[in-house]
């Protein structure tokens, strides 16, 4: 089961509850979410304790948060990064020669092709490094809560509204897929209400765009 507390499952749950927001930045919005969840989770490891848990290995406490906004593959994505009461912390994972982003980004594209594999979760493991002092345990969470969130979000109900247009788009991301890059379609199937609302429907990852 997904944490509830997690950004992806928060931003699943607003979707889910709010129609308006499945719009076309759904994606990159699930990229900020996840990466919001790994700095938390290297802020936890960091201070020897999460938010509010009591804990003897606890050396600091959290003091706020400033904000970091970040390229990523899927366009700018604003970041809390958290602030503490003694010392200073940024995340590691933030290193830009990590690519920890194009890794995470990678995972996503796999949840909505078939599921998130070990394999993508190790890539995932190894773009952090052991300077994060995130577990592997703690990023197969993270993964599994974005598994979840697609899961949940594919199979939402569509019923809410009329869709009298549709519309299908694709755009091509470079991604790792049996050792070696490659250039895959991130299909993505629009709905327009007869109130002119954009919403995405669902989404799917191949190797090209086609008129099949």
């Amino acid at each position: 089961m997904a944490d509830p507390n997690s950004a992806v499952s928060t931003l699943i749950n607003q979707v889910l509850t709010d129609p308006d927001l499945a719009h076309s930045d759904v994606f990159r919005q699930m990229l900020q979410a996840g990466l919001q969840d790994l700095i938390e989770a290297e802020a936890t490891a960091t201070i020897g304790a999460a938010r509010y848990e009591r804990s003897e290995d606890r050396s600091t406490r959290r003091n706020g948060s400033r904000k970091k906004t970040l390229a990523t593959p899927s366009g700018e994505v604003d970041l809390a990064i958290p602030k503490l009461r003694k010392g200073s912390f940024f995340p590691s994972l933030l290193n830009p020669r990590r690519r920890v982003d194009k890794a995470l980004y990678a995972v996503i594209c796999q949840a909505w092709i078939d599921g998130v594999s070990t394999r993508k979760v190790d890539d995932l493991v190894r773009a952090l490094g052991n300077e994060s002092g995130i577990s592997r345990s703690t990023v197969s969470r993270i993964c599994a809560d974005i598994d979840e969130a697609v899961a949940e979000f594919l199979a939402r109900r569509l019923d809410h509204t009329w869709f009298p247009y549709l519309f299908v788009d694709a755009t091509y991301v470079d991604v790792r897929h049996r050792g070696r890059v490659v250039s895959q379609a991130v299909a993505v199937v629009t709905g327009v209400s007869s109130q002119g609302r954009r919403e995405i429907l669902t989404m799917s990852v191949g190797d090209a765009e086609s008129t099949d």
